[in-house]
């Protein structure tokens, strides 16, 4: 079985902006009053955006890699809202939204799974999420990690790739993403699935959803917004909680929240993937943490035994350049490769370049 990931997708603020049915650009942030702002920094950096664009944009040269060989599952975390609400959420630095009508952009990549647990799923409050939640539905897309109450936010997503075999997908998000508490699904208010700590407590919740979703013989992938922006440590305690959900079942662990890729580590034979890093974002030209190269992005091709262990994993590198994902030079690709190297052998994982421009686990 083959399982394509990546992490954050924003399409909400510039990248909203480009495309055919931009929404109202207002923004309240501290130095950013208009969407169109990100534009600008965007074309100050690497020159102009032709738009309005279309719908396949932002995905630029990853198109061909989503479809070509096209996976068994292809899941992403969509962290922006879908939505012409304005209840913008007191209190946060930064609001996500895109317009409903620029939802061809989403269905473009052709994903079979949409992870809504984050922090900015909920940017323009509890009606923004039901619009959210509801165009996404009507277009015919599965998400996961949020919905009108606990229990549904905690329903996994379930993809049948064939008569005998299908892929589960649980998600939820945990406070050190900035997910807040009060964005919590209860028994009687929407919300998103929520981690509120990362004790074993906590796990053995999540474990009885993957075991369940084991003895219906299905490959379980538990992905979570989690940790911090910027920087390579991780967390003990997200390493703890990953290695409980690997014991008990999950196949995959799909860490996101971090704008660029973090360590891999292979427990158990099982893959843990700790900050998969934006895929799709409106960060070009913004000035700060430069060290950390967050122009490259990476998709995760996953290929998993029968049981679900690890057969073997490529990743592949893009550049985002004017709002799009570009192919990058063999230079970056070796800076991704020693670095990603660098950080994940402490996990007994090795990373190495190909001739191909690929990047791939030993």
């Amino acid at each position: 079985m083959t399982l394509l990931l990546c992490g954050d997708v924003m399409l909400g603020r510039g990248i909203d902006q480009i495309l055919g049915h931009p929404g109202d650009p207002l923004l309240i942030e501290g130095y950013v009053r208009d969407a169109r702002q990100y534009v600008a920094l965007a074309e100050e950096a690497s020159g102009p955006v032709p738009y309005p664009v279309d719908d396949t944009w932002p995905w630029g040269a990853a198109l061909a890699e989503i479809e070509h060989p096209r996976p068994d599952a292809f899941v992403l975390n969509l962290e922006t809202g879908v939505t012409r609400c304005s209840d913008f959420v007191p209190g946060k630095g930064i609001h996500y939204r895109m317009d409903p009508g620029n939802l061809g952009c989403l269905l473009a990549a052709r994903p079979d799974v949409v992870v809504v647990a984050n922090n900015h799923v909920m940017d323009f409050g509890r009606r923004g999420l039901d619009e959210t939640l509801r165009t996404l539905s009507g277009a015919g897309l599965v998400t996961v990690g949020a919905g009108p109450d606990r229990d549904v936010a905690g329903t996994p997503a379930v993809v049948a790739v064939d008569g005998q075999r299908a892929v589960a997908v649980l998600a939820a998000g945990h406070e050190s993403s900035g997910v807040p508490a009060s964005w919590a699904a209860t028994a009687d208010r929407p919300g998103v699935a929520f981690l509120p700590d990362l004790s074993s407590r906590t796990a053995a919740s999540v474990a009885a959803a993957v075991r369940a979703q084991k003895q219906r013989g299905a490959i379980v992938v538990v992905s979570l917004h989690w940790g911090s922006n910027w920087g390579y440590d991780v967390a003990r305690r997200q390493v703890r909680f990953a290695h409980w959900l690997v014991d008990a079942g999950a196949d995959v662990v799909h860490g996101h929240s971090s704008h660029h890729p973090r360590p891999m580590e292979v427990y158990a034979g099982r893959l843990v993937l700790y900050g998969c890093g934006d895929f799709v974002n409106d960060y070009e030209g913004i000035r700060g943490h430069e060290e950390y190269r967050g122009d490259l992005r990476l998709l995760y091709r996953v290929r998993l035994s029968a049981d679900g262990a690890l057969a073997g994993a490529e990743l592949v590198p893009f550049r985002s350049r004017r709002l799009r994902l570009e192919p990058v030079a063999p230079s970056d690709v070796r800076w991704l490769a020693s670095v990603l190297d660098g950080q994940s052998r402490r996990y007994g994982v090795r990373v190495r370049p190909t001739p191909e421009g690929l990047l791939v686990l030993e």
